[in-house]
């Protein structure tokens, strides 16, 4: 099994922060630097909210700044960040539930990797929208189905990890992601066929 050179790193850094004398928070600032995009992205496409999702994802790192002395090395860090991330973005759903505010047109987050379309290099055009487009279904699809298809291709997490954060048995996890990743393929395609009438 091949080891990603981040994840040292990321224990690296770790490391540094712990021992760092206080009011030193250079390492944790790059720690923050490196993980901001992928959290801001998830605390958007879990929330629905573009404006929220910048305060979301200071909390998260909050969060983790205070409770970095009881990370485990065992893990990887970015998997405890993700656990941390999602479990506050689903409390703020919850909190939320029927305030939600969906802006479609928000370029502060592109879509997720897992998620992305890939374009055609030589056409910026194409891209931007297929990029609209995406953040645009995704913010369409039912709680239910959205929550774990991002969980599982945005943050990949397992199968196993999703059921237990959300409460569910396992085989209801692997229906909503295939329901939803069948929803998705749908419902882009009909955005794309309407872009093109």
């Amino acid at each position: 099994m091949s080891v990603d050179p981040q994840d040292d790193e990321d224990l690296g850094l770790v490391e540094e922060i712990l021992a760092a004398p206080e009011g030193d928070t250079r390492a944790f600032e790059t720690l923050v630097e490196r993980h901001k995009q992928g959290v801001l992205a998830n605390c958007r496409y879990i929330t629905r909210s573009a404006g929220d999702a910048e305060d979301l994802a200071q909390d998260v790192f909050l969060k983790v700044y205070f409770a970095l002395r009881r990370f485990e090395r065992r893990a990887k860090f970015r998997t405890w960040l993700r656990r941390i991330k999602a479990n506050h973005c689903l409390n703020h759903v919850k909190k939320s539930e029927g305030k939600q505010f969906v802006d479609v047109d928000d370029e502060a987050v592109n879509p997720p990797e897992a998620l992305r379309v890939e374009p055609d290099v030589w056409d910026k055009v194409d891209a931007e929208d297929a990029q609209a487009r995406i953040a645009a279904v995704i913010d369409q699809m039912n709680d239910t189905l959205r929550v774990p298809l991002i969980l599982c291709d945005m943050d990949e997490m397992s199968y196993q990890e999703i059921a237990d954060l959300l409460g569910i048995k396992l085989s209801a996890v692997k229906m909503r992601i295939k329901r939803a990743r069948e929803e998705f393929r749908t419902r882009y395609e009909a955005a794309g066929e309407s872009a093109g009438a």
